[in-house]
């Protein structure tokens, strides 16, 4: 889910020359530890966002402007190097290493056997968990299809797939599935009742794993992904659920860009791993920036289970439109678990690419904010002191989270944040019209979910 108001994510990284028109992006994946590759102008994108990683662990994302003369290693190891100095200097430290004082274009110099960072993740694939990954989808079979191809390509010994097909209007995504040729089994899902959480329980109900993940199907998931939320299930058996960090696949057009701008699906997180319980960093009723998103966020089935599987009242494809994972994240931290988020759980989204669809979807996150305090009081009445307690908290965040994009003539942004503000006051409502709804569709929200057909070491 994501929230109202314009966040920090790289905001000063993602902006460009508020002068100049926009551009698009072209992105670029880049290993620090190997020597930097030579950039050519393609004609078209004048700028690159560039994931910078060491020993293939995500450090950081910067913008680089890029003339028709290209970038050679040296000049983009120079660009780079302001940016992802901090980072990386903190984990040639943890590593008890000296820290490189410039990048240069052949790249930096390190064992990978003395990176904390190696060790830790060799660990984990030695007692790595059995993981159930869950895709919902609707009527987008080009989508799904893209999203497998990049979850095939996982480091990572044992998982099992379910596609969950959540009230088609065609049988497109069926027939896909059904020509399906590879060597990990898809398991195809039929939800005939619309709503994201309807087709999340589904999904869970048919999984097998102690430890559930889901995806959106217009993401691609990074081949050490799954690994990434194994890393954070790791830290202790408390850890209830694992999120991670979602960059955009594409910035192409400048609605893409402006969702950044809103922060994205980031919203606000950096590249440092955090663990977040009851007692802070942040109160568990106030997830802003949130303690995860739905595009890539993993649970255990016993947590799950505690709290009653997903709210579908809440969520995408009923009135509410949105906050169905923000009420899971909370019911977790107040059961008394704990959530770590894991930048190298990474996924790319494919962002809205016109204003439109952009609007919508912002506006969709107003409504689903207050859906899902309303969905919480509903659950836990109690939290109500607490809640009034962290009104001005609240008023003072979305004054200072004010977006300072600026396009040509217009501020797209700042007309967003205005009727946002409106739509909030609509959520209440929406999730009382979407839970009468809901209570006649079908059973009681409580569903068992069974209990796992895998063990997990972790």
């Amino acid at each position: 889910m994501s929230v109202p108001a314009g966040l920090l994510h790289s905001r000063r990284m993602l902006t460009h020359n508020e002068s100049e028109p926009f551009t698009p992006v072209r992105m670029l994946d880049i290993e620090l530890a190997r020597p930097l590759p030579t950039v050519t102008f393609d004609g078209r994108h004048r700028r690159l966002c560039v994931l910078g990683r060491l020993h293939t662990e995500a450090v950081g994302v910067c913008i680089v402007n890029i003339s028709q003369e290209g970038l050679t290693s040296d000049q983009l190891a120079a660009a780079l190097w302001p940016e992802f100095r901090e980072s990386v200097s903190k984990r040639y430290t943890a590593a008890r290493l000296s820290v490189p004082g410039v990048l240069m274009g052949d790249g930096l110099k390190a064992d990978p056997a003395a990176w904390p960072f190696v060790r830790r993740r060799l660990a984990t694939l030695a007692t790595a968990p059995f993981i159930s990954v869950i895709i919902c989808t609707r009527d987008r079979p080009d989508s799904a299809r893209n999203c497998l191809r990049h979850l095939a390509r996982q480091n990572y010994p044992g998982f099992e797939i379910i596609l969950v097909d959540n009230a088609p209007t065609s049988n497109a995504v069926h027939a896909f599935v059904d020509g399906w040729h590879d060597e990990r089994p898809l398991r195809y899902i039929l939800e005939p009742r619309p709503g994201l959480s309807w087709a999340r329980n589904a999904g869970i109900a048919a999984s097998s794993g102690e430890i559930v993940a889901f995806l959106d199907d217009d993401e691609e998931p990074d081949s050490q992904w799954l690994l990434g939320l194994a890393c954070g299930f790791a830290q202790g058996t408390d850890i209830a659920c694992v999120s991670g960090m979602v960059l955009p696949a594409r910035l192409d057009t400048e609605a893409q860009e402006l969702f950044e701008q809103f922060g994205g699906h980031c919203q606000g997180r950096s590249f440092t791993p955090v663990i977040f319980s009851a007692q802070g960093p942040q109160s568990p009723l106030f997830p802003l920036p949130p303690f995860g998103v739905g595009a890539n966020m993993a649970f255990r089935r016993e947590a799950l289970a505690e709290i009653g599987g997903f709210d579908v009242a809440l969520g995408a494809g009923t009135p509410t439109r949105a906050g169905e994972d923000t009420l899971a994240l909370t019911l977790i931290l107040l059961a008394g678990y704990r959530i770590a988020y894991e930048p190298t759980a990474l996924t790319r989204h494919h962002h809205r690419d016109d204003l439109d669809g952009l609007s919508s979807q912002l506006l969709g996150y107003s409504v689903g904010l207050t859906a899902f305090y309303t969905a919480l009081l509903r659950r836990r009445p109690s939290v109500l002191p607490q809640l009034l307690r962290l009104i001005p908290v609240a008023l003072s965040y979305l004054r200072s989270a004010k977006t300072t994009y600026t396009s040509t003539a217009v501020n797209p942004l700042a007309q967003l944040e205005r009727r946002q503000r409106i739509w909030m006051l609509k959520g209440p409502a929406a999730y009382l019209k979407s839970w009468r709804i809901q209570a006649r569709t079908g059973p009681a929200q409580r569903r068992a979910i069974p209990r796992a057909r895998h063990s997990s070491s972790v």
